[in-house]
């Protein structure tokens, strides 16, 4: 007995139809009477409507069917199809090119958004505005710039930096900078000082321990000759 595997057959294109469904299409294609091919290319594809008759009522069922028909045949069977015809690129459609930006970054260790960020601000009419912005995007400069160089730059690195990606429109005091170094360091001066406070409170806790233990290992002791 000659057996036949399904691994061994040919592969299906729409395996919801099963392979009978395939066999009516490759019959289809194999008929030389143009007429008779028609009729029975609408007969498939009635037959093909019957597997799944709920559907029926839906909207674009028909023009779904003789879509799948001619994807069945690999867009080889050639029938007046009600419908526009459809074509193997719609199976694996080429996305659409993005458009990546060509422009280079000029100072990399700040990004791109600073660069916006400042020819926006240099639009400001408000004066105090503006300044109390820009010491504020210096701020953020210095940190970025800490991140990317793992050292703090100086004040006179970002002054020119601010005043390049402006384009001279935004100009900064030295002691608004010089303000920030000052809060860095406050910062770091009350880090420091938690820590501290934190370690002292830590090690008196030890000590509280500590004695609270050997109290209650005298008491033990106590105990034991009172007993005696």
């Amino acid at each position: 007995m000659e057996k036949n595997y399904n691994y061994e057959r040919k592969k299906l294109r729409l395996p919801e139809y099963g392979r009978h469904i395939h066999q009516m299409v490759e019959y289809l294609m194999s008929i030389q009477d143009r007429e008779l091919r028609n009729s029975q290319a609408r007969v498939v594809v009635d037959i093909m409507g019957n597997l799944n008759p709920v559907l029926r009522d839906t909207a674009d069922f028909a023009h779904k069917l003789w879509d799948h028909l001619f994807i069945i045949s690999n867009f080889q069977l050639d029938v007046d199809s009600p419908y526009p015809r459809p074509s193997s690129d719609m199976l694996a459609p080429k996305p659409d090119k993005l458009a990546y930006p060509d422009k280079k970054i000029a100072f990399k260790q700040y990004g791109k958004n600073i660069e916006h960020m400042l020819r926006k601000l240099a639009e400001e009419t408000d004066e105090p505005a503006k300044t109390m912005t820009a010491v504020n995007i210096a701020k953020y400069m210095k940190a970025k710039s800490f991140e990317y160089n793992q050292e703090h730059p100086n004040n006179e690195v970002i002054l020119n930096d601010i005043r390049k990606m402006s384009k001279d429109a935004i100009q900064i005091d030295e002691n608004a900078i010089n303000s920030l170094k000052t809060d860095y360091k406050q910062t770091q001066t009350g880090y420091k000082n938690r820590k501290n406070h934190s370690a002292a409170a830590h090690s008196s806790a030890k000590l509280t321990a500590r004695s609270n233990k050997s109290n209650q290992k005298r008491r033990s002791n106590n105990r034991a000759q009172y007993g005696k």
